[in-house]
C-alpha cells in the first residue's frame, strides 16, 4: 500500500535534512505507526505521502503507483485526519460533513453515518464553534471517513479526549482494520501505538533505525528477568532468565507456599521509544 524508499527532502534554507534516507513499507490492511520525537521528520514524511510536498528525492509509491502518477485521483483514495482540525466553526457538524462530501466526485458516505461512527449523533446540529477540543478531533475523523477511503492519514487522533472517547476512537481503528482498509498513524502516545499498531517505526533524524512489532520491541529492548514477589514482603526478588532451572535460590521459592506473583520485566513501548532514539540521536 505504501513503499518509500531511500527519500531525501530538505527544506528550503535549513541546514540539515528534514528526511535522510527514509525506507519504509506498508501493507494492505495493516496499521502502521511513525513514531518519533517532535522535529524527527513526521509530518514531513505524512506530506510526501498526501502529495503535498514535492522536490524529494527517492522513490515513494502509493497503491502499487508512484504518487506523481494518481493525480487529483489520490484524493479520492485516502482520508486525512490532521492534529488541528480544519472545519468551518460557525457551520453545524451535519453542514460540515455535508460541504466537505460535495467535493467528492463520486458519491460519499452519509454524514449522519460517519458521525455514528465517531460518537457524534447527538451533537450533528451543534455548531462547531461550541465544540470542546475533542470532539473538533472526533468531527475531523468523521471528515476523513466520508469517502470510505482505502488509506486513512490519522494524526495524533485521540489529541484532547478523554480516556473513554480515546477508547472509542481506539475501537473505530480497529474496525477499520477489520474492514481491510489501511491505516497509516503518527502519535506520541505509546500506549494508543502499542495498543491498534501492527508494527510501528521509530523516526530518529529523517530516517527509521527501529522498527518492528510493538511485542518484538518490547522483548527485543526488555530485560531477560523474573521478578518474584512474596506474600508479606514488598520487596521484589529478581531472577536471570537465563539458567532459571537451575538457580537453586529460585526453585527453592517455587517449592514454598510464599510466591504471590511472576511477572518476566519487558520494556514498555515507552522504554522502547527513549532508547532507540536515543542510541540512534
Amino acid at each position: 500500500m505504501i513503499r518509500i524508499d531511500n527519500v531525501h527532502f530538505t527544506y528550503p534554507g535549513a541546514g540539515s535534512p528534514a528526511l535522510n534516507g527514509l525506507s519504509l513499507e506498508v501493507a494492505k490492511g495493516e496499521v502502521y505507526g511513525l513514531l518519533g520525537p517532535s522535529g524527527a521528520g513526521k509530518s514531513t514524511t505524512q506530506r510526501i505521502l498526501m502529495g503535498l510536498l514535492k522536490g524529494y528525492n527517492g522513490t515513494v509509491d502509493l497503491f502499487g503507483q508512484p504518487i506523481g502518477a494518481l493525480g487529483r485521483g489520490l484524493y479520492e483514495r485516502i482520508g486525512v485526519s490532521f492534529e488541528l482540525p480544519a472545519l468551518y466553526l460557525r457551520l453545524t457538524a451535519r453542514e460540515n460533513l455535508r460541504l466537505f462530501a460535495a467535493l467528492y466526485r463520486r458519491p460519499a458516505r452519509s454524514a449522519d453515518a460517519v458521525l455514528a461512527e465517531v460518537d457524534l449523533a447527538d451533537a450533528a446540529d451543534q455548531r462547531v464553534e461550541t465544540f470542546s477540543k475533542g470532539m473538533k478531533m472526533r468531527l475531523n475523523l468523521a471528515r476523513s471517513l466520508l469517502n470510505d477511503p482505502e488509506l486513512l492519514f490519522l494524526d495524533e487522533p485521540t489529541t484532547g479526549q478523554d480516556p473513554g472517547r480515546a477508547r472509542v476512537t481506539r475501537d473505530l481503528i480497529r474496525r477499520l482494520k477489520a474492514e481491510g482498509k489501511t491505516v497509516f498513524l503518527t502519535t506520541h502516545n505509546m500506549s494508543e501505538a502499542e495498543e491498534v499498531c501492527d508494527r510501528v517505526g521509530f523516526l530518529v533524524g529523517g530516517r527509521i533505525p527501529v522498527t518492528g512489532t510493538p511485542a518484538d520491541l518490547k522483548q527485543q529492548y526488555g530485560e531477560r528477568v523474573l521478578d518474584v514477589r512474596l506474600q508479606g514482603d514488598a520487596t521484589a526478588r529478581r531472577f536471570p532468565m537465563d539458567g532459571l532451572g537451575q538457580n537453586a535460590d529460585f526453585l527453592a521459592l517455587l517449592t514454598g507456599d510464599r510466591v504471590a506473583a511472576l511477572h518476566t520485566l519487558e520494556a514498555s513501548l515507552d522504554d522502547v521509544f527513549i532508547r532507540a532514539t536515543e542510541k540512534a540521536a
